[in-house]
């Protein structure tokens, strides 16, 4: 009876062990734990697809265009509207305070410490800020007052002795990786040394960034000339009324540093596992945008189908300059809020006029010659002391002081990246990471 206990024994034991060896079968990794991502708010879905890139109306100059090109592209999501003053304003707030409690934390003010140790006791490799603490801006702690000094204009530079913020200070630093570099020297790494072969190592793909957050609202009065937007100034970036009207005066390195922030705050509330399987937060490529445009009309001159700008009541159907000198005809004189007039096919608001909107892709007038067929798209990432010409990044939509032509899917201009106008805004993307089959109809 002792040996048959023993052998039973044994028998488990085998298939216990066999179970976690899969049985020496290709079977795959067993215990992966499931994760789905939630669709991003305020993001709607853009299905993969096949589409007809390029014009549509041979009355817009070539330049401004592109060839017809058959391409396919993979499935995003997509900001219904552009970004707006109220969504921007929380970027702004988030740098300025992250700041001041820096500024708290190295003056050791009680309670704003680095947080250096874990819920267990030990001690943390990259101690970090306290943000559970609000920041006390009007305290009469006089080691608040001192340690935030900093933060507000200079004496001589304030106006009747009226203490404000100096938002000229606030910046985001960030890091990224090239990946358009690491595509290129793959293939030329060496294991041994961990370097490529040219003596490229890993440090030299990833780039540090600083960038000064708060937007040009001198944007409204630089860009017309014996213009009074002295109004527009004042009030439109932090004024509440304009809360939900789409931000401008940001450049296209400010739209970056926008897009890396939001990713940054959504991996926070991730794990480490998690994060593998969401994606970042990104501006649109240039074919990206043309085929959310598009709202799944294929040929379509404007993002609602038809070649024309009114319905059929004689309503305008965007916010652009639709008669010389009459800004207001359409119903706004300037932007209009980012939920305005009606969504294309796709759900997304103002593709076409209120404000232009940034994208990835480098203005090159011939690169629709050389791109792929597949997701189109090609990057230069221009120094800050480069020649202006490698500046120019495409702005697709139009905008509230464009004409008609400006407003169709198929229009593209150009902006240097380190400027800013009262008519640029943006809105960003992120690449959908599930499978998606394709409807083939039957």
């Amino acid at each position: 009876m002792k040996n048959i206990i023993i052998f039973g024994c044994v028998i488990v034991g085998f298939f216990s062990s066999c179970g976690s060896s899969s049985n020496g079968e290709l079977v795959g990794i067993q215990d992966l734990t499931e994760f789905h991502p939630t669709d991003p708010y305020g993001m709607v879905r853009i299905p993969k697809g096949t589409f007809s890139m390029g014009s549509n109306d041979s009355d817009v100059p070539y330049a401004r265009t592109t060839p017809k090109k058959l391409v396919t592209m993979h499935s995003f999501f997509m900001d219904q509207t552009e970004i707006t003053n109220n969504e921007y304003r929380q970027f702004v707030n988030w740098v300025r305070d992250s700041i001041a409690r820096k500024m708290l934390a190295e003056a050791m003010v009680e309670g704003y410490e680095y947080i250096e140790e874990n819920a267990d006791g030990d001690f943390l490799e990259n101690p970090y800020l306290n943000w559970d603490i609000p920041i006390e801006w009007d305290s009469d702690n006089e080691e608040i007052t001192m340690a935030l000094e900093d933060l507000y204009l200079r004496p001589e530079e304030r106006l009747n002795g009226f203490k404000e913020f100096d938002s000229r200070l606030w910046s985001y630093k960030y890091s990224w990786i090239d990946k358009s570099s690491a595509s290129k020297k793959a293939n030329r790494f060496d294991r041994e040394s961990r370097t490529y072969r040219e003596g490229y190592s890993r440090q030299g793909l990833v780039k540090e960034e600083e960038v000064y957050v708060y937007p040009d609202t001198l944007a409204w009065m630089h860009d017309f000339s014996y213009t009074f937007n002295e109004p527009m100034f004042d009030t439109y970036f932090w004024h509440p009324a304009y809360g939900e009207y789409p931000v401008v005066g940001v450049n296209w390195n400010q739209a970056k540093a926008f897009c890396n922030w939001r990713t940054k705050i959504r991996f926070e509330l991730l794990s480490p596992y998690e994060r593998k399987f969401d994606t970042e937060y990104r501006l649109p490529t240039e074919i990206e945008w043309e085929y959310a445009a598009r709202g799944d009309k294929d040929n379509s001159i404007y993002p609602w189908g038809g070649p024309y700008s009114r319905n059929s009541k004689g309503c305008f159907l965007a916010n652009f300059k639709p008669i010389r000198g009459n800004y207001i005809a359409d119903g706004y004189p300037y932007t209009a809020p980012s939920v305005s007039y009606w969504a294309n096919d796709y759900g997304l608001y103002n593709m076409a006029g209120n404000v232009s909107e940034w994208t990835e892709t480098p203005f090159e007038p011939s690169a629709s010659i050389f791109v792929s067929d597949m997701n189109p798209f090609f990057n230069y990432d221009a120094g800050p002391d480069e020649h202006p010409m490698l500046k120019r990044k495409v702005i697709k939509g139009g905008s509230w002081k464009d004409i008609g032509a400006f407003l169709q899917v198929a229009a593209r201009d150009y902006e240097y990246q380190d400027t800013s106008k009262c008519y640029i805004g943006f809105r960003c993307v992120k690449t959908y990471s599930g499978v998606e089959n394709v409807d083939f109809g039957y």
